[in-house]
């Protein structure tokens, strides 16, 4: 089997069998496209381990970041360990092979008066959309993906509640505040009454088709612009913002995980870092000795 032909099986499987997120499947598919850039077309068997060796050299003297090593060579190992298993090859030549060592960002959050910026209204025609999309995002910690995946079937109004899809074909049960519903209800009574009767997606653009991943981070800055909020804004810091705050105000690190559909703990504890940083902050500008020595 040659090298393409094994990423199209894999990238195949990927999509129909482990239910990936076509984000994801786009992600592996650039990366293994990138390694058959480097190394050239070849059977599969044939790929050994000074091939990725030399990929990642390459890839470190053209400047990619750590993060960006260390994605790709888990994009090769599991599509030679799919490889492995389906008996298209013998050995992973990635087995053994380290990825760099990468410093450990936390994730950026907006404090709570910016995301109340952003909130006031602005003279867009959108602005009724855009305040309860904005309400979702924040308020229910969504990402993006999942945001402008929701359709009317997966709000009940009745119970406050949603039916988020999320990542890998998971489904949870998301609660609404009282200010979500309050915004999405002024937002559905446009919706039902202007829109098409046949078009399912909870959040249309212009046109009265589902709105896109795209089309929300361009319409955050513009919102940004005119509230005079933090214009480095993005859907996942709305998110990022949403389990901190939570965290801040005490709410237990297992509800925020199963709010935010992580399959692991040790995502959501991430959270617990900027929590420690903001109380050492308040410790610090506070306590009489904090400074001596």
């Amino acid at each position: 089997m040659r090298l393409s032909e094994a990423i199209v099986a894999f990238l195949r499987q990927m999509r129909d069998i482990r239910l990936a997120s076509p984000h994801t499947v786009d992600a592996y598919r650039r990366d293994l496209k990138n390694f058959i850039a480097q190394s050239g077309e070849m059977a599969l068997v044939d790929v050994q381990r000074r091939h990725v060796q030399d990929w990642l050299v390459a890839q470190h003297a053209a400047g990619r970041a750590p993060a960006s090593l260390a994605r790709r060579l888990s994009a090769l190992r599991s599509m030679f360990d799919t490889a492995v298993r389906a008996g298209w090859c013998a050995i992973n030549p990635t087995d053994g092979m380290t990825p760099p060592k990468q410093s450990k960002r936390l994730p950026r959050t907006l404090p709570a008066e910016q995301t109340a910026l952003l909130m006031q209204p602005t003279d867009a025609t959108s602005d009724l959309r855009d305040a309860a999309l904005l309400a979702v995002m924040y308020g229910c910690g969504l990402r993006v993906s999942e945001a402008v995946g929701l359709d009317l079937v997966d709000l009940d109004m009745q119970s406050a509640e949603m039916r988020v899809h999320g990542k890998g074909g998971k489904e949870r049960i998301s609660p609404m505040a009282e200010g979500v519903c309050r915004l999405l209800g002024e937002y559905l009574e446009l919706r039902l009454a202007s829109a098409d009767m046949h078009e399912q997606a909870l959040f249309l653009n212009r046109t009265g088709r589902r709105l896109s991943p795209r089309s929300v981070q361009r319409m955050l800055k513009q919102r940004a612009l005119a509230t005079g909020a933090d214009t480095a804004v993005t859907p996942h810091r709305l998110r990022h913002s949403f389990a901190t705050h939570l965290l801040a105000g005490g709410v237990d690190l297992r509800a925020i995980q199963e709010l935010l559909g992580h399959a692991s703990l040790s995502t959501t504890e991430r959270y617990t870092h900027l929590d420690i940083d903001r109380l050492s902050g308040i410790y610090d500008a506070a306590h009489p000795r904090a400074r001596k020595h």
